[in-house]
């Protein structure tokens, strides 16, 4: 089997179809459907059942899939071993929570480029459990995410500890109304059993992707919020908006960087778990000073 045979079956199966795979492979259909049938041919099996202009795998193509996702990521391995001993350093997918990579990974980012000055980066962000999955599934060489972290498959390195205070308007005691990540968001979760123990009824939240949108809603008063302390006196809107603890139970948050146990190890990795470190440490004594 030839991996681009392979590559091409795992993009139609990821993408839903053979016009979707002919996009992200930028190719015609004609080379989709050629390269399929003959891995049908070659293994004397049939991999998708053709419903009217859509696909199904077939029992055969769920097992392939999962093979044809190991090989390629061992060949993706494979590369990236090669280069780093050859002193280069390829490409470096990091994934990282709104929160954290909005205030706390450039400052890493950039020690990361002065010492690993061939580093081509990569950084996407989503939610903790998204992130946990990406990971898993060899998408991102490592992912910043809050939270325990149970999976025998990830190796995760704790980079310290947030507390989350209740964030409102200065002068406003609005309770009622929650203003929050979307769904698999950490800090959601925690200000939803906040709110439960509170005694109060969940009304509906209100969602937003940004830590910027979140906050400026919070500081005119539209609703309250749990963020990480430091984050907020770190804000824009720091004079507008007032913090109150909440149970420790609740407020202390684990942040750790997480990576595939079978990933390849990359001294740039190492770098950048020492940079957030000493970044996250010098945070929060700016954040004590302020608060002060």
């Amino acid at each position: 089997m030839e991996l681009n045979s392979l590559l091409t079956f795992k993009a139609v199966v990821e993408e839903g179809g053979i016009l979707s795979a002919s996009r992200k492979l930028n190719t015609v259909q004609s080379n989709v459907t050629s390269r399929i049938k003959r891995l049908e041919q070659e293994l004397n099996s049939e991999l998708f059942y053709r419903k009217g202009r859509g696909l199904a795998l077939a029992p055969a193509g769920h097992v392939l899939y999962e093979y044809a996702c190991q090989i390629l990521q061992l060949e993706n391995q494979a590369g990236m071993a090669v280069r780093q001993v050859g002193e280069q350093s390829g490409e470096l997918r990091i994934g990282a929570m709104e929160t954290f990579a909005s205030l706390r990974l450039a400052p890493a980012l950039k020690r990361l480029k002065a010492c690993h000055k061939g580093v081509e980066l990569r950084v996407v962000t989503d939610t903790s459990s998204a992130l946990v999955e990406r990971v898993l599934n060899h998408k991102l060489e490592c992912a910043f995410v809050a939270g325990r972290v149970d999976q025998e498959e990830l190796l995760v390195c704790d980079i310290g500890r947030e507390e989350l205070v209740l964030v409102r308007a200065r002068g406003s005691d609005c309770q009622s109304q929650l203003i929050l990540f979307r769904e698999g968001c950490a800090y959601r979760a925690r200000a939803l059993a906040w709110h439960r123990e509170c005694g109060q009824q969940v009304s509906e939240v209100m969602e937003l992707g940004t830590l910027d949108g979140i906050l400026g809603c919070v500081s005119v008063g539209l609703g309250c919020t749990l963020m990480p302390a430091w984050v907020v006196a770190q804000s824009r809107y720091a004079d507008e908006l007032a913090i109150e603890q909440i149970p420790p139970h609740l407020s202390m948050v684990p942040t750790v960087m997480i990576r595939h146990k079978q990933g390849v190890p990359m001294k740039a990795l190492e770098t950048l778990a020492q940079a957030v470190i000493e970044s996250a440490e010098n945070d929060n004594r700016a954040s004590e000073l302020k608060t002060a």
